[in-house]
């Protein structure tokens, strides 16, 4: 990895690692459960949909994606944090929330990407 590279992932994941921060420190609430990692999922995913499609269609170089997707996105998204959560709403028999927490962060990170791509590869084609 080159010297340029690493200034450009290290960028992106001090970027995506303060947004999460913020985020999840706000502590978004959908009743008793903190959505705050679900939001940083699906924002994340949303994001990295889009510069999946704007890196094919401008053929961004691979500083780019060190930057948004393994640096920004990479630092945004938490697959520990989730699980963490997921855990827990289990260790204290919160079954329900739980399966909830893993559909809404499996299906909506997915959907999230989808609609990422989506919306780029329409911009791009306009």
């Amino acid at each position: 990895m080159k010297g340029l590279e690493i200034v450009f992932l290290s960028v992106g994941g001090v970027l995506g690692t303060f947004l999460r921060y913020k985020i999840t420190d706000s502590q978004i609430m959908l009743g008793t459960l903190s959505v705050s990692i679900l939001v940083v999922n699906i924002i994340g995913a949303f994001i990295l949909g889009m510069f999946v499609v704007l890196a094919q269609q401008w053929n961004l170089e691979a500083k780019y994606a060190l930057f948004v997707a393994v640096g920004f996105c990479g630092s945004l998204t938490t697959m520990s944090a989730f699980a963490l959560q997921t855990t827990n709403l289990m260790d204290n028999s919160q079954f329900g929330l739980a399966a909830i927490n893993i559909m809404a962060n499996v299906g909506l990170s997915i959907g999230a990407l989808m609609a990422g791509r989506t919306l780029m590869s329409y911009i791009a084609s306009a």
